[in-house]
């Protein structure tokens, strides 16, 4: 078997990111991330009563197998004789899409703004748990918007940047990492929560995210920088503050419970000028001006910098590296 070399490489990943921009997530039936969902949820579904930290274990390693069998397979189809290269290209880059998500990270930023900006708040909270984890019962319209710009920040590291980052880390082999990642991102998702009945079961999939996203969470601080940097010189309005993005990062990172989110968060906080705070658990930016509705506009813009700019230096990694494996 013979696999891609690195320009093949970093076709599929501008392609993939091409197609999430344009089209935005596949249909559910044909969703890889759905499949590997659906086996989770059966999986979890099947939990003993007993033993659950080691049945946890044991069910996200065969997650993280079967996903990992599923992008190894693509990679194993589109380098059989006879398949096209331009069918090759698109076959991986709608499977390398799969496992990141500009366009749906947001997409709900804008719906929730604009409802916060008609002032329909009991919507916004019918709409906010689906993105945070919190009561969202008694927000007043700055924690909405706070709910919503640290989701967005957040969500910019697990959501987009890390799925990239292993995709370049394992050259021909990255789109195999990719979903190996994603597994773990689902599960976390999942079954990943402290209170019961996932404290036991969920132990072993929170645990490998936190150690996944752990260098991702610490490189996001760059990009959002990068991004901040943009921002303040073409765009006019509401000052964007570069180095603050690094000066809070490095002040508040670590002030969440997560050792990985409060790290885009708090470099977000300072980018924007604007305090970021989850009630009863942490407040990032203290110093700073309360959020605002206008602001969720303002990280959609700064994240999505962000994003590109995450593809970009990925790519030129790919690039540079100049991998050339064959099995």
């Amino acid at each position: 078997m013979i696999l891609p070399d690195s320009g093949h490489l970093a076709l599929v990943l501008l392609l993939a990111a091409g197609i999430d921009v344009v089209f935005g997530e596949p249909p559910a039936a044909v969703h890889p991330v759905v499949w590997i969902g659906k086996l989770i949820n059966f999986l979890k579904n099947a939990a003993p009563k007993t033993h659950r930290k080691l049945y946890g274990t044991a069910m996200a390693l065969c997650c993280v197998f079967f996903a990992s069998l599923l992008g190894y397979s693509v990679l194993y189809i589109t380098a059989l004789p006879g398949i096209p290269g331009y069918l090759a290209l698109l076959i991986e880059a709608y499977f390398l899409k799969a496992t990141f998500a500009i366009n749906c990270l947001l997409s709900p930023a804008r719906e929730i703004y604009k409802h916060l900006e008609e002032n329909q708040l009991e919507k916004v909270r019918e709409l906010l748990p689906i993105y945070v984890s919190r009561n969202t019962s008694k927000l007043t319209k700055t924690q909405m918007s706070s709910a919503v710009v640290e989701s967005v920040s957040e969500n910019y590291v697990d959501g987009i940047l890390s799925p990239i980052f292993y995709y370049a880390l394992f050259g021909e082999l990255g789109l195999v990492a990719a979903y190996a990642f994603k597994a773990i991102s689902t599960l976390d998702s999942m079954v990943g929560y402290k209170t019961e009945p996932y404290r036991e079961l969920g132990y072993f999939s929170a645990k490998s995210d936190d150690v996944l996203n752990w260098i991702p969470a610490r490189i996001s601080v760059i990009f959002i920088l990068a991004a901040a940097i943009t921002v303040s010189l073409f765009k006019k309005g509401r000052k964007i503050n570069p180095l603050d993005s690094v000066k809070t990062a490095l002040e508040d990172g670590m002030k969440t419970p997560s050792p990985n989110s409060g790290y885009p968060m708090a470099a977000t906080a300072g980018a924007l000028g604007v305090k970021l705070e989850k009630p009863d658990t942490y407040v990032l930016g203290a110093s700073y001006p309360p959020t605002e509705v206008k602001d969720i506009k303002r990280v959609s813009q700064l994240i999505a910098i962000a994003s590109g700019f995450s593809l970009v230096a990925f790519v030129a990694v790919i690039q540079i590296t100049g991998i050339h494996t064959y099995l």
